[in-house]
């Protein structure tokens, strides 16, 4: 038997993967935490399929359905809201797994921030502007943000952030980014992006917290920064020039003046 944990995407149904889709179809059992994953996706299950929402439960308590599994030779498929690999919780997962002699494998998904860019219809690397993304969030009870990585040691790159889970602590949030960013710095904040009740605000970061209330935007908005979300700045890069070569393509050659 085997465990997959699959990325769900980020809330609409419709951007899990094939990969996580056909798995899904496959699968006898099937967990899912409800709070952060839609249920319509689990229309992909079989019919008589084992379904479980691990919301409430602890990781002891997700145990017994993976000693249930192995013993009765059952895969696992195991859906995780947004990319596995980023603020999944998958890896104390995969750790007792490994400890009971349990296989797994796993499916990427699309990740929020991803999807927030393809909300606002931004792209987060610009040529001249910014070519680096910091992906962050702030430290809640769940576990801490080492002090090295904190928003306000982040900032000093003036790099693009993506800074999740921060809608209660926005005032917290910019004040940090203000110690290294311009007033004027591009920011939107995004809200359950790709989901039916999706919500976006554009603004800088000296406007933002003016615009907006800091009620109206919960634990799942998500906070994006940098130059890179200007929508009239950046140069071209030459990737799609017609002088440019690369393996794939010669470019045109420059003609010689006579």
């Amino acid at each position: 038997m085997k465990v997959y944990f699959i990325g769900a995407g980020p809330g609409a149904a419709d951007l899990i993967t094939l990969r996580g889709a056909n798995l899904l179809r496959k699968a006898p059992l099937v967990l899912y935490a409800g709070s952060l994953v839609p249920v319509e996706l689990l229309q992909h299950c079989q019919a008589d399929a084992e379904i479980h929402d691990t919301a409430s439960l602890n990781l002891d308590q997700q145990e017994t359905f993976y000693r249930r599994a192995k013993a009765e030779g059952k895969d696992v498929a195991r859906l995780h809201s947004g990319d596995p690999a980023i603020y999944g919780a998958t890896a104390e997962q995969m750790r007792r797994l490994e400890r009971l002699g349990i296989d797994y494998e796993i499916v990427p998904g699309v990740s929020s921030f991803t999807a927030c860019a393809a909300t606002l219809g931004s792209e987060l690397t610009r040529p001249g502007v910014s070519q680096s993304i910091v992906i962050t969030r702030v430290s809640g009870r769940a576990s801490a943000v080492p002090a090295l990585e904190s928003v306000e040691q982040f900032a000093r790159h003036q790099a693009t952030m993506c800074i999740f889970l921060s809608g209660p602590h926005l005032k917290k949030v910019i004040a940090d980014l203000l110690q290294h960013y311009p007033t004027d710095t591009p920011t939107a904040l995004v809200y359950r992006a790709t989901w039916s009740d999706q919500r976006s605000h554009r603004s800088t970061l000296g406007r933002l917290l003016a615009e907006v209330k800091v009620k109206d935007w919960q634990l799942t908005s998500m906070l994006l920064v940098g130059r890179a979300l200007a929508t009239d700045e950046g140069l071209e890069s030459s990737l799609y020039a017609a002088h440019y070569t690369h393996i794939f393509r010669l470019g045109d050659k420059p003609e010689k003046s006579i």
